[in-house]
């Protein structure tokens, strides 16, 4: 049927009842599928993947039946029948591999009439809303997507949107326990259902479809050929191995350096330290206050003498009143509104002190990304400072009402899931053109291929409670199966801790155990302001203000001296142990960045196959250590299923267990439960010496 399958190079076209169709590899064990109704196939606006290389495959067409093969995985594409509609016939696309001809993923109908696996429904401006339906398997488990904050350690019966909010972050990748990943290569807003009967895909407004997908013999070579495919990460330095303090917030260079000089006095380890926001004299000019930040040069100066790198807090928003806002609403470098004003999100802000309606800029215009780089430039590398935090990155609009914005490219229900990778990649790309050795990004949210820019991500404002806190492991697992190795939390959540509220204080515990333990180790939080009195909890926490002057000022303290004698030697211990672990963690990341395996990795990626292991809230650090962080106030022991196939040692005990039993393991305070592999343990040994 030479009216339906052509080819164009290694790519199979389909063309029926007005639909293009496009086929073609994308990489080793790979291939990308576009579609529109109408002509030719688009390109998205902002597209995760790499240029692919040439790769072998190969077409075959017969008669109402087509495929594609390269390497371990085939397109099959045949014409099927719909009774009972207006169109007799429709293409269907299954993915299989080629070696066995077992079926990986299959598009399907949700009723025999319709509507088509990939339905456009046209709105207005060339965009559609789609909707991609797959089949769903019952003994399908799913990782990845980003960071959601549901709890659960597998997709497999929920829905999601794919819409970028503070602690959700929107990865649109997933990793499928059949042998195969799958990449929604579409920036627009939408939602992700992984239901028992169907797994659906929905776009709110695209010019197209997009997706990749590859097959693999394992989990660790799926998303390695994942991480290929959008880009390696780069090598995490040395330093960012080490303890990051941090708290809402240092007001001043006095503070922070006081700060800074005491943990040198006490001995302490400490690597970083971060000024957060309101270092600024407005939002949206992006430079440091001089009354409060008077010599930026000698604060960094001063701070590397002591071995301690610097981070500060910069949002893409902008006042009104910025000196900069006029300048760039003229030269259309802001985000706006369809109708009525530009985007908003209502925040303080120092000048005049009190709630602002700030926008945003618009990193969708490369014009803009340039105006707004040349600022910080200015404002802060050309005073030395080459690492950032992006906070506020989503963008953090309220209402999220993504298809009221219009950004350079068009409407935002097309492209925001994007705003963070655009954001990111031009501080990669200028801190590379400054010659900035070893900078890092921590970033509040990001999107597909972002983890090939020098990007920390860390999972958001959640609440100091012990559900915020279980969830925030299985938020790092999906992290890390989305291709995001670098990830952190704040140790002790962000809201509502009370520095004199006991329980509080073993959630920190077990909170600082989970981050000793995690790819990145860093204490923040807005405590409850100093002197304001703990009472029984009997719902919200008194800050003692209202919380934007809270924001505005600071929140109580939060280093590691600031609890009790008896925190602080718990602490103390838990320093030094990272202090010992952090030549095994280089090692752990410059594989990382070298193969795409992320440091922290679910039981079920590591030992694929084996059942009983998801949903433990355990996981591996690295190849040889099983970490079992403490899940439950008032817990002094913790049961862990172990992986078949090898010996384990209790790290802090020495107790052998055989695998695949499931064991009980001592949960004293201090001593985060680990599990060490046999054959590694001589090497580790040291490590986990008191």
């Amino acid at each position: 049927m030479p009216e339906t399958y052509s080819r164009d190079g290694s790519a199979l076209i389909i063309r029926f009842n007005a639909e293009t169709i496009r086929i073609e590899p994308w990489g080793r064990d790979a291939l990308r599928v576009r579609a529109r109704p109408g002509g030719a196939v688009v390109e998205p606006h902002v597209s995760a993947l790499l240029p692919a290389e040439d790769t072998p495959s190969e077409i075959e067409i017969d008669g109402p039946r087509a495929s594609l093969t390269t390497g371990r995985i085939r397109a099959e594409v045949r014409l099927v029948r719909r009774l009972g509609a207006e169109v007799p016939k429709e293409p269907e696309i299954r993915f299989v591999r080629s070696d066995t001809g077992e079926e990986l993923l299959a598009e399907t109908r949700s009723h025999f009439a319709g509507p088509s696996p990939r339905n456009f429904k046209a709105i207005a401006g060339g965009s559609f809303q789609l909707e991609a339906r797959f089949r769903a398997y019952p003994d399908e488990s799913l990782m990845g997507l980003g960071q959601p904050q549901h709890g659960l350690e597998d997709l497999k019966g929920t829905s999601t949107t794919l819409v970028q909010q503070n602690t959700h972050v929107v990865v649109p990748f997933v990793l499928s326990s059949r042998g195969y990943g799958f990449l929604w290569n579409n920036p627009a807003t939408g939602r992700a259902d992984f239901a028992t009967n169907v797994t659906r895909w929905l776009a709110d407004a695209t010019p197209g479809l997009d997706y990749w997908i590859t097959a693999g013999d394992s989990p660790t070579e799926i998303l390695s050929r994942y991480v290929g495919a959008t880009g390696q990460p780069p090598q995490l330095p040395d330093w960012a191995t080490g303890f990051w303090q941090c708290k809402l917030r240092y007001r001043s260079q006095a503070e922070i350096l006081e700060v800074a000089r005491e943990y040198r006095r006490r001995n302490l380890p400490l690597s970083c330290i971060v000024i957060d926001f309101f270092a600024w004299t407005r939002q949206g000019e992006w430079q440091f206050d001089p009354a409060d930040w008077p010599d930026p040069e000698g604060l960094v100066r001063e701070l590397d003498e002591m071995g301690i790198k610097t981070i500060v807090s910069i949002w893409p928003t902008v006042a009104a009143n910025a000196e900069t806002y006029d300048e760039m609403r003229e030269k259309g470098y802001l985000l706006r509104t369809e109708r009525g004003v530009p985007v908003v999100i209502q925040f303080p802000d120092k000048d005049p002190y009190g709630i602002h309606f700030l926008t945003y800029y618009d990193p969708f215009n490369p014009e803009a990304r340039d105006f707004h780089w040349d600022r910080v430039q200015k404002g802060y590398v050309d005073k030395g400072f080459t690492n950032f935090w992006l906070d506020a990155c989503e963008p953090e609009m309220r209402p999220a009402h993504s298809d009221h914005v219009r950004t350079h490219l068009g409407n935002g229900a097309e492209m925001l899931s994007a705003f963070p990778f655009l954001h990111a990649s031009r501080y990669a790309e200028g801190l590379r053109a400054a010659g900035a050795e070893d900078p890092v990004l921590l970033c509040r949210s990001t999107w597909a291929g972002g983890q090939r820019f020098p990007t920390i991500l860390w999972s958001g404002d959640v609440w100091s409670t012990w559900e915020d806190y279980r969830a925030q492991i299985a938020a790092g697992l999906h992290a890390a199966i989305s291709g995001i190795g670098w990830w952190t939390t704040d140790i002790g959540g962000f809201y509502e801790g009370h520095r004199e509220n006991p329980e509080f204080h073993e959630l920190l515990v077990r909170w600082f155990e989970f981050g000793v333990m995690s790819p990145i180790c860093r204490l923040h939080g807005v405590r409850v302001p100093n002197g304001v009195p703990f009472a029984a909890p009997d719902g919200e926490v008194d800050y003692g203000r209202e919380l934007f002057r809270v924001f505005t000022d600071t929140g109580g303290d939060n280093e590691v001296w600031s609890y009790t004698p008896e925190l602080l030697d718990l602490f103390t211990g838990l320093l030094e142990l990272r202090e010992r672990l952090r030549p095994y963690l280089d090692a752990t990341f410059a594989a990382y960045s070298a193969s795409g395996v992320p440091p922290m990795r679910p039981l079920a990626f590591a030992y694929p196959g084996q059942m009983g292991l998801t949903g433990q809230g355990a996981y591996m650090l690295g190849d040889d250590l099983l970490v079992a962080p403490v899940l439950e106030p008032g817990a002094r022991s913790r049961e862990v299923r172990l992986p078949d196939g090898e010996q384990w040692i209790d790290v802090w005990s020495g107790a052998r267990h055989p695998g695949g039993a499931t064991v009980s393991l001592a949960a004293t305070p201090g001593r985060p439960p680990v599990l060490c592999r046999a054959e590694a343990w001589q090497g580790l040994a040291p490590v986990f010496t008191i």
